[in-house]
């Protein structure tokens, strides 16, 4: 049973960094992609960074140059550094992951950023 569990979420001021983490029990990323998502209130939500199980990455334009995504399967985690973070940035941010098509399977229960001016 595959289940993804987000942390590092937390309040920071415009400009900050955070780091997000997501242990990947059950799941083999050797074999699939992984990406974040996040949906801010009254919004939808969108993808902010993908990772292939190669290793290579997309990532939304309004994150690229700021955030990078990354992964360490010896440790079944995927990983999300933030940095010059925005009010903007503020959402529930989710971990997702699949292994077939584009289609994200599984996803976590996710984790709170929230950016002050």
């Amino acid at each position: 049973q595959v289940q993804l569990m987000e942390s590092g979420g937390g309040s920071v001021q415009a400009g900050g960094s955070l780091r997000l983490s997501c242990l990947a029990s059950g799941y083999t990323m050797s074999r699939g992609f992984m990406g974040w998502f996040r949906q801010a209130p009254g919004k939808e939500r969108e993808g902010v960074a993908t990772i292939g199980r190669y290793g290579d990455t997309s990532y939304a334009d309004s994150v690229k140059g700021r955030f990078i995504i990354s992964k360490d399967a010896a440790k079944n985690t995927l990983t999300l550094q933030m940095d010059s973070l925005k009010p903007v940035d503020t959402a529930m941010y989710y971990c997702a992951a699949g292994y077939w098509g584009n289609e994200y399977t599984y996803w976590g229960l996710g984790t709170q950023v929230t950016v002050s001016s």
